[in-house]
C-alpha cells in the first residue's frame, strides 16, 4: 500500500488504528488515516494549506462538514500523483514531529 510505504519512510512514524481504520502517529500525534470508506486519506494540515489546496484541486481534496473545524483535510488516494501525497505526508510529518527530529531530517540525518 503507497500511503503506508510512504508514512512509515518518516522517521519514528508508527501504525496503528483510529476509529478501526489504519493510522499513522508520531509521538501519539496522529498524521493520517484512512477513512471508513477505504478510498480516502484523512490527512493532517494546517487551514490555510487546506483552504488553498481546496480551490486549486477540488478533485483531489476535500472535506466534509465533520472535518471543518478540525486541521485535517481528506483526498482522493485514487487521483493524487505520489509525489504529490509523500510532498504532503512529509508536511504533516514535520507539523508533528518533534523540533530536533524535523530538524535533523531536513539534514538528511536519519536520528
Amino acid at each position: 500500500h503507497t500511503v503506508r510505504k510512504l508514512a512509515l519512510a518518516f522517521p519514528e512514524v508508527e501504525e496503528g488504528t483510529s476509529y478501526g481504520t489504519t493510522a499513522f502517529r508520531i509521538r501519539k500525534k496522529l498524521l493520517a488515516r484512512m477513512h471508513e470508506d477505504g478510498v480516502t486519506l484523512i490527512l493532517k494540515m494546517d487551514y490555510e494549506t487546506r483552504d488553498f489546496l481546496l480551490q486549486v484541486n477540488p478533485g483531489v481534496y476535500y472535506v466534509t462538514d465533520h472535518y471543518r473545524s478540525y486541521p485535517y483535510v481528506l483526498l482522493r488516494l485514487s487521483e493524487i500523483d505520489p509525489k504529490e501525497l509523500q510532498k504532503r505526508l512529509e508536511h504533516a510529518w514535520k507539523s508533528c514531529a518533534p523540533k530536533r527530529l524535523a530538524e535533523a531530517y531536513d539534514q538528511g540525518s536519519d536520528t
